[in-house]
């Protein structure tokens, strides 16, 4: 019998949450409906392994096409093995092979090919030398000096300047719901509203426009090219899973983003399984067979990086995030069986990094389900939480993704402009040296007073700690504005942006690193004696610390409320400024594996760190510090507050298997509770390693033995020995708990 969708506002208008809500299932039970890998996946993946291997020893890309401007119809259709696979699509015409978009800066795209023993084209060199203009000569041509000292300084760093921006999530979904023809008549209608005087905003906005229809145009032509009209909408679960992937698979080709999000379609997916299986054209086999064929395209996808930029984000990372489950604002959770489906795929094909699965956590989520998350953490190390109930409640808002890492982003009326870190500690280092940089003694920041020669007071150098903030949050808002002015002008993501609404909430993101190391040298200053030891310039080298003090990941308010504060202080200086197109500030605790190039870039500060020395990652305590237990440090890092840093606060947690419990079933009870008590606190995201040391330490000697042992990291997981022997080692030194 066939079943018809639940008819609602959707239909009239493009909306795919009033879609979800009045047709998406509920599902209360149990993981017991499961079905393993189907014969053509295990073949499929087994091909796809084969592959993965020869790009790992290959150094890491496998192959570069080093002529062809990647766009959404630049290359030709790409497959595996075409009579095994059930969703198709790839990013060039072969797996693995890495295409070029210069658009973000030819530069960087030959200096990526010469990395991994290429010769770019000379005719594209030709053609970005003499003819077209690139966002990152662009921005450069826009930059101010100080901004040029910071950059170069490390006080500001990460930043998208050299390759796309990321961070935006289309709603893929739209795709399918809707079909391609009904969007362009969407955009079309936009098109044709936005008239009057002709202001350099409106003839902007009207050629956006134009730029999304012609996007729109070539996601149909691309689809076509692979036999498929995706001109109207899905009407079986493979179309509507195909449909969706075109479209994802469009931005992909055209952009290579820091972070290519996914966005939630779990649940959307789930409701064209659901009516397929309620009227018997698929199976339970089928159906997992569709999420793990899709996974697997999504697993295949590769961004072409300089070697430089693995200094940065370790690991070939995509951030391929999916968020599963969470709640509707009436209280109705959206764990569904393809929340299980995606889950289950990291038993069918094993752990990996990609998809970021992440879960939207909320006390109220069905017991079982979060047992079995619970269970998958344990097993895999693989999957990440973020506080539904906390984000849900802040936002007003239940139809939303996890943008790169940690950032909440409403899906399909919202976009984010993503500008990486500014690093706290060396901010810390100028205030006590008058604001120059203790590297370089070049002055970054003026009119900062000297600090006397003796023992630090914490009420002069906070005195100046708060002027150097002011004045390079001023420095950081001016870098983003020029870098996403010219990103919109030169590297627009037509494709994605074709999938959004025209007119958008935008959301600037801005980051922090080194707040633990601020955290607990401003404890040191406080309660504790510290000395700076100075050079003949009068920059400091080296600090000496007499006397204990009270360390951050403890649960010790004298030094939780100065982290807290610092937050809280930064975020108040960048909604001080005028924000490009009107976007509103974030702020997150984020540093992706960037934690070690910061302190390579930071001299000796008054925690006892010592010049080079990785920070934390994120929000995390400095390694070691957090000496209380599990529980503390987790307290510890839910005290900041997430609404002065709506781009999210990053916490990576690592915990061995026998510290949760002696049994599996103890492990998972206890995880479950853990995860409910921080989020219960107001925390915003954790990510869960359960796993030994000692099998780190074995995999940095044999890592032929451990090509799918996955370790998250800050925000994002990886494989842990795509990691350079630094990240490893650094990794190796944070806490891995022993106790609760």
């Amino acid at each position: 019998m066939k079943k018809a969708f639940q008819k609602g506002e959707w239909e009239k208008v493009i909306d795919i949450r009033d879609f979800l809500y009045h047709n998406l299932t509920p599902y209360d039970n149990g993981p017991q409906f499961l079905k393993g890998p189907s014969k053509k996946t295990q073949e499929l993946w087994k091909i796809c392994k084969g592959l993965l291997k020869k790009e790992f020893e290959a150094g890491g890309v496998l192959d570069i096409d080093t002529k062809t401007i990647s766009t959404v119809t630049s290359h030709k259709p790409g497959y595996i093995k075409k009579n095994l696979e059930i969703i198709v699509g790839l990013q060039t015409d072969e797996p693995l092979k890495r295409a070029i978009k210069p658009y973000g800066g030819i530069r960087m795209v030959e200096q990526a090919c010469e990395d991994y023993g290429k010769k770019l084209d000379m005719q594209v060199k030709e053609l970005f030398t003499k003819y077209l203009k690139s966002h990152n000569e662009a921005i450069f041509d826009a930059y101010t000096e100080e901004i040029r000292k910071y950059r170069s300084s490390g006080v500001i760093t990460g930043l998208p300047d050299n390759y796309a921006r990321g961070r935006i999530i289309g709603d893929y979904r739209r795709v399918a719901l809707y079909g391609i023809d009904r969007l362009i008549e969407e955009k079309k209608k936009d098109h044709s509203r936005k008239t009057g005087p002709m202001t350099d905003i409106l003839i902007r906005e009207r050629e956006e426009i134009g730029e999304e229809i012609h996007a729109l145009e070539m996601i149909k032509e691309m689809a076509a090219s692979y036999g498929f009209d995706i001109s109207k909408p899905a009407a079986s679960s493979k179309e509507a899973i195909q449909w969706t992937y075109f479209g994802y698979l469009a931005a992909l080709k055209e952009q290579d983003g820091a972070a290519m999000s996914l966005g939630s379609v779990s649940g959307f997916f789930d409701i064209y399984i659901e009516k397929d299986i309620a009227e018997r054209l698929l199976t339970e086999d089928e159906a997992q067979e569709l999420i793990d064929q899709f996974i697997i395209k999504l697993r295949l996808v590769r961004q072409l990086r300089m070697k430089e930029y693995d200094q940065i984000y370790a690991g070939d990372p995509t951030w391929l995030t999916e968020s599963l489950a969470g709640m509707f604002i009436d209280g109705r959770h959206k764990v569904t069986k393809t929340s299980y489906r995606f889950l289950q795929s990291l038993y069918n094909l094993g752990a990996a990094p990609e998809p970021n699965i992440t879960v939207l956590w909320s006390e109220k989520l069905p017991q079982k389900f979060k047992e079995f998350c619970a269970k998958v953490s344990i097993d895999t190390s693989s999957i990440q939480y973020e506080n539904d109930d906390l984000m849900r409640e802040i936002a007003d808002f239940d139809d939303y993704g996890i943008s790169c890492c940690v950032s909440q982003q409403k899906n399909g009326s919202q976009m984010q402009y993503f500008g990486a870190r500014a690093n706290l500690a060396k901010v810390l280092l100028l205030a006590i040296n008058q604001g120059k940089d203790e590297n370089a003694a070049v002055t970054l920041v003026p009119g900062i007073n000297p600090q006397p020669e003796s023992v630090l007071n914490f009420d002069k150098v906070m005195k100046e700690y708060k002027k150097t903030l002011s004045y390079v949050a001023k420095v950081y808002v001016n870098t983003m504005n020029i870098i996403h002015c010219m990103h919109d002008k030169y590297y627009f993501e037509r494709a994605q942006m074709a999938l959004l609404d025209t007119d958008l909430d935008r959301l600037m993101a801005f980051g922090i690193a080194g707040l633990s190391v601020v955290a607990d040298s401003l404890s040191a200053i406080k309660y504790a004696k510290a000395t700076a030891i100075r050079d003949g310039d009068g920059i400091t080298r080296d600090f000496v610390i007499e006397g204990d003090f009270p360390k951050y990941g403890n649960d010790d308010d004298r030094v939780d409320s100065i982290a807290k504060e610092l937050v809280d202080s930064f975020n108040k200086e960048l909604n001080k400024h005028r924000i490009y197109r009107g976007a509103t500030p974030t702020l997150s605790i984020l540093t992706i594996t960037s934690n070690v190039m910061y302190g390579k870039k930071t001299g000796a500060t008054p925690d006892g760190r010592k010049k080079g020395e990785p920070f934390a990652p994120g929000a995390n305590p400095m390694h070691g510090r957090d000496t209380h237990g599990a529980i503390a440090s987790l307290n510890s890092v839910a005290k900041l507050n997430y609404l002065n840093a709506l781009d999210g606060i990053s916490n990576t947690f690592s915990i061995v298997p026998r510290a949760l419990g002696a049994t599996n079933n103890e492990q998972i009870e206890n995880l479950v509770a853990l995860l409910d008590g921080y989020f219960h606190n107001k925390a915003q995201h954790l990510n869960v390693n359960v796993l030994n040391k000692e099998t780190l330490l074995k995999a940095m000697e044999h890592p032929e033995e451990y090509p799918s042992l996955v370790i998250r990291v800050s925000g994002y997981a990886v494989n842990f020995v795509k990691l350079s022997r630094e990240h490893q080692q650094e990794v190796l030194a944070r806490t891995f708990f022993e106790s609760m």
